[in-house]
């Protein structure tokens, strides 16, 4: 089969197209032929071999793993032995980070690591969902405790997770502000943002605004900068971002929150959580992946590029096969 593979840390020039061994199902896995695979801020980092704890998992001087590639959707194939949820033919999609291997023609992933795809949602649609819109969902329901009519700030608002934020936020009535480059403030006015910043143009830390709940994808900024914009019992809660600036909440969050009456914490994934539920919400129309593509096959590098480069609006997908 044919799959993208790295042999070096680098840029998106190390990711070649090479024909590799076909991946063998064992007794409690799937095989999938992929027909869409999104990209990932991991996947970008893993590629490059940064920060220094991706190398303690990856390899530190070459990387272990050659097949990058986590938010998968496509057609199983074949299954193993103890396999009971699903049978060849059967539509799925799941995140499979930790395991990896969505740039490729066919993945092995467990059957716990899958949901079955609605009928109504094409592939593409598929793998814009597990990992963006799950850190989505965990951020704001499950960290942040979202709750009816506040005020509500993303930052980095016009990537994955902030599209999905967005949209799941709306069903609460919150006033939603977005912070992102200029390139992505159109989307975010299509989308119904109640106020949109260009990060460029305005401090959002410094214009005396308070919002109830900040959720940050970004993490570029001192914790006390988003805490200066907290309402007294408000809470902030990053999803991902600069390591200095994450590993400040990790060890001053707990603190924080236990002293005070803001909250602060951190999301750790918990990978495909309520995936299911999410997929209801697609199915009825309540929640609308914003996708940059889909991508061509070959043209896999340079949508990574164009990732790194975070000039990429909602999810980056690519389409191996234009068949859906």
């Amino acid at each position: 089969m044919k799959a993208f593979v790295f042999r070096r840390y680098g840029g998106p020039d190390e990711l070649h197209l090479e024909e590799v061994a076909k991946p063998i199902p064992g007794d409690d896995e799937v095989l999938i032929k992929v027909h869409a695979v999104a990209l990932n801020d991991w996947d970008w980092q893993i590629l490059q071999g940064i920060p220094l704890a991706n190398r303690v998992t990856f390899g530190l001087l070459k990387p272990k793993k050659h097949i990058l590639g986590s938010d998968v959707a496509g057609r199983v194939e074949a299954v193993g032995a103890r396999v009971q949820r699903f049978g060849p033919g059967d539509e799925v999609l799941g995140d499979l980070s930790g395991r990896w291997g969505g740039f490729a023609e066919y993945v092995c992933a467990r059957e716990d690591a899958l949901v079955a795809k609605p009928a109504a949602m094409s592939f593409v649609e598929a793998a814009a969902i597990p990992q963006a819109a799950t850190l989505a969902l965990q951020g704001l329901r499950d960290k942040g405790r979202i709750t009816r009519g506040q005020k509500i700030l993303i930052n980095g608002a016009g990537g994955g997770v902030g599209t999905f934020a967005f949209q799941l936020a709306r069903p609460y009535g919150a006033e939603v502000t977005g912070v992102d480059s200029s390139g992505k403030l159109d989307l975010l006015h299509s989308l119904g943002f109640a106020e949109v910043i260009d990060y460029g143009q305005e401090d959002f830390t410094r214009a005396g605004r308070l919002y109830d709940l900040i959720l940050d994808v970004k993490t570029n900024r001192p914790l006390r900068d988003y805490l200066r914009v907290l309402t007294p019992r408000g809470a902030y809660v990053t999803v991902g971002g600069e390591t200095g600036k994450l590993v400040q909440v990790m060890t001053m969050g707990p603190l924080l929150s236990l002293l005070g009456k803001k909250r602060v914490a951190m999301v750790i994934l918990k990978l495909n959580k309520d995936l299911d539920y999410l997929c209801e919400l697609s199915q009825a129309g309540k929640l609308t992946p914003v996708i940059d593509g889909p991508y061509g096959w070959n043209e896999l590098p340079e949508a990574m590029r164009h990732l790194g480069q975070g000039t990429h609006k909602g999810k980056v997908v690519i389409r191996p096969e234009a068949d859906d």
